[in-house]
């Protein structure tokens, strides 16, 4: 299992290739599917945690603000700035900086996990920065792009309860208390979590696969210079102010995964355009092969990590 986890990355490839020339292979995966296979993953991760995993983050809210500034002020000056370089149509530069407003997204806490990082913080800054990007998300595209993009509050907390909180707090919940089950499940959770990130990602370039072919190159360079910079940046700042190399792994896993699939569903309720969502669904395949290359040059010992 171990191995099976440790070619994470092959397996996203393969089969993200594998979904652009038979896309019904996985398509099937769709809707309610990707939610509960988020929801095992989150799941999962919570029965690796423990309460005072959480309590430490209340000692050290200078981690959590780090995380969210850089996340809210590097990634949307990449997509503007990237955006103007490539001298992008403007429906696809609204894309392109659509996305990098938006905030982490739950693919973060997955690579965290699968690295043996920070995964309570890696969990806690997605959901900050989240409840943040409520007012910070519209905010920024406004100044940014020109464009208002209106955001359903409720939906997207509920949303972000649902697939992220309530799953992570049963898991929690049933490590407390069941700890004989508990470390037999973890044991199976890695190779479980890698099976439905890899369906998930398979299913959203099978879906997207004529949206994907007809992209022109810089769009694709484009968004491949976006995420590259959002992981190497989000990594040194934080070192920066930090200076703890674990940490700056989780951060900067944080600020390279965005949540992709918030940016799709912004673009395609927000603009006439259906193709202004290009950028958001691109940007989906992009970082989830990052972040599983990621997954590889930054796994961290568990030992070593649970002493710690």
């Amino acid at each position: 299992m171990r191995a099976f986890v440790n070619l994470f990355p092959l397996w996203v490839i393969l089969f993200s290739s594998i979904a652009l020339l038979r896309p019904a292979l996985f398509t099937w995966f769709s809707g309610n599917l990707i939610s509960f296979g988020l929801g095992i993953i989150m799941l999962g991760m919570g029965l690796t945690l423990k309460v005072n995993d959480f309590k430490i983050l209340y000692k050290n809210p200078k981690w959590i603000t780090t995380g969210v500034l850089i996340q809210f002020s590097v990634m949307p000056f990449l997509g503007w700035i990237i955006s103007k370089i490539f001298e992008l149509p403007d429906f696809f530069a609204v894309g392109l900086i659509l996305v990098s407003c938006c905030p982490g997204g739950t693919a973060s806490n997955v690579i965290a996990y699968l690295s043996n990082l920070n995964v309570a913080f890696s969990v806690s800054m997605t959901f900050i920065s989240t409840v943040a990007g409520v007012i910070l998300t519209p905010l920024l595209i406004t100044n940014l792009s020109g464009e208002l993009i209106d955001v359903d509050i409720i939906d997207l907390l509920l949303s972000t309860t649902k697939v992220v909180l309530l799953p992570v707090f049963l898991g929690v919940v049933v490590s407390k208390y069941f700890p004989s089950f508990t470390k037999r499940m973890i044991i199976y959770s890695p190779s479980v979590s890698v099976l439905f990130i890899v369906l998930i990602v398979a299913s959203i370039i099978g879906e997207g696969k004529e949206i994907i072919i007809q992209s022109a190159i810089n769009l694709i360079i484009s968004v491949m210079t976006l995420h590259l910079l959002g992981f190497i940046l989000g990594y040194i700042i934080s070192f920066i102010f930090l200076r703890d190399k674990k940490l700056s792994k989780a951060i900067c896993i944080e600020i390279g995964m965005q949540n992709s699939g918030l940016g799709v569903v912004l673009a395609k309720e927000n603009y006439v355009n259906p193709t202004t969502a290009i950028p958001s669904a691109m940007s989906s395949l992009v970082h989830s092969i990052y972040g599983s290359i990621f997954v590889s040059i930054f796994k961290e010992d568990k030992l070593d990590n649970d002493i710690k």
